[in-house]
C-alpha cells in the first residue's frame, strides 16, 4: 500500500507560481497513474491533472489547462504540479492520489494523501 505526502502549498499572489510535490513510499511508485485533485470551501472535489505510470500521457482540467503541468521522477517517488498564473480561484486543498495500474483516471483512485493548502490572494 502505498502513502502518499504533499507538499508545496502557501500563500501567493495572484499571477505568482508554486510547484507542489508528492512524495510516495510503501510502493513500487511507477505501478501507480497518479493524480492531482483539489477541493475549494464548499465545493466538491474535482479533478485537476492526471499522469499514467511511465509520464507519457497526461490529462488537464480546463481550468487547469496551459497554465499547470503535471510530471513524475519514478526514480525519486515524487509526484509534482507546477502552477503559473495563479489566479484566486486556484485556492483550495490540493491532494495527490494514486490508483493501482499504468493507466490515469480522472475519478477512480485507491490511495490519497492529507491535502496541501494553496491559497490565491487578489
Amino acid at each position: 500500500q502505498v502513502q502518499l505526502v504533499e507538499s508545496g502549498g502557501g500563500l501567493v499572489q495572484a499571477g505568482g507560481s508554486l510547484r507542489l510535490s508528492c512524495a510516495a513510499s510503501g510502493g513500487t511508485f511507477s505501478r501507480y497513474a497518479m493524480g492531482w485533485f483539489r477541493q475549494a470551501p464548499g465545493k466538491e472535489r474535482e479533478i485537476v491533472a492526471a499522469i499514467n505510470w511511465s509520464g507519457g500521457s497526461t490529462y488537464y482540467a480546463d481550468a487547469a489547462k496551459g497554465r499547470f503541468t503535471i510530471s513524475r521522477a519514478n526514480a525519486r517517488n515524487t509526484l509534482y504540479l507546477q502552477m503559473n498564473s495563479l489566479k484566486p480561484e486556484d485556492t483550495a486543498v490540493y491532494y495527490c492520489a494514486a490508483r493501482d495500474g499504468i493507466r490515469y483516471s480522472t475519478s477512480d483512485y485507491d490511495y490519497w494523501g492529507q491535502g496541501t493548502q494553496v491559497t490565491v490572494s487578489s
